[in-house]
């Protein structure tokens, strides 16, 4: 559960500001068109469900795992579901549910946390936390992308580098590719994406009613 919650919640850590100076180097003014773009392009939605594929190769490129799911935004309340695991918020509570052990564990949501939530993930890659930069073109299959090098400011993180790729044409994310300091790859491909999709906010809570027997684990107090 905790490797997934990372691989998703790292969907954040990203607020838009302008690019700035930094100690390190100077932000891609280039990178920042292109950003800025995605972020207009995804902030038109105001429901969103996504289709992805999240596989994780170790240091010598062997696939360790690869696992299908599906994310709801609607505002600040999500809802992630991956085999196995599901993680709701309604912008008040998160849950994170794991079916192998039944068990669910709550939180409340820390507003003055910078944490990295989906809804962030698919609108600010970019802020003072990081470094951008636009590495041009690529081409995969029958899908030109454009390649982002985000580069965190922060050394003290897990990751040293992440790797953007936005769709030319339809100026959505297309995937994401994170460079951990063990040599593990996290590579999460979007493979379906609904914008203004209609969504019950029933889906952001869990509901215990529809897990029997479930234990939970209320960290809230």
């Amino acid at each position: 559960m905790k490797k997934i919650i990372i691989t998703m919640l790292f969907f954040g850590c990203l607020i838009a500001t302008k690019a700035q100076d930094n100690s390190i180097g100077k932000n891609d003014p280039e990178a920042k068109k292109v950003l800025d773009q995605l972020s207009a392009k995804m902030k038109t939605y105001k429901t969103l469900q996504a289709d992805f594929t999240l596989r994780i190769e170790n240091a010598a490129g062997k696939v360790e795992g690869s696992k299908k799911g599906t994310v709801y935004l609607k505002g600040v309340q999500y809802h992630i579901s991956i085999t196995g695991q599901e993680i709701f918020c309604d912008g008040k509570n998160s849950w994170s549910y794991d079916k192998s052990t039944n068990e669910v564990t709550i939180n409340k949501v820390d507003p003055t946390v910078k944490t990295i939530t989906p809804e962030k993930f698919f609108t600010n890659f970019y802020d003072k936390d990081f470094l951008y930069k636009l590495n041009g073109d690529v081409k995969q299959g029958n899908r030109n992308l454009q390649e982002i090098e985000l580069t965190p400011v922060d050394k003290t993180k897990n990751f040293y580098k992440v790797y953007l790729y936005i769709d030319k044409k339809t100026k959505t994310i297309y995937s994401l590719k994170s460079l951990e300091k063990n040599g593990t790859k996290d590579i999460i491909t979007v493979d379906k994406l609904n914008g203004n999709t209609v969504i019950s906010d029933d889906l952001f809570v869990f509901n215990k009613a529809k897990y029997p027997g479930v234990e939970e684990v209320d960290l809230r107090n």
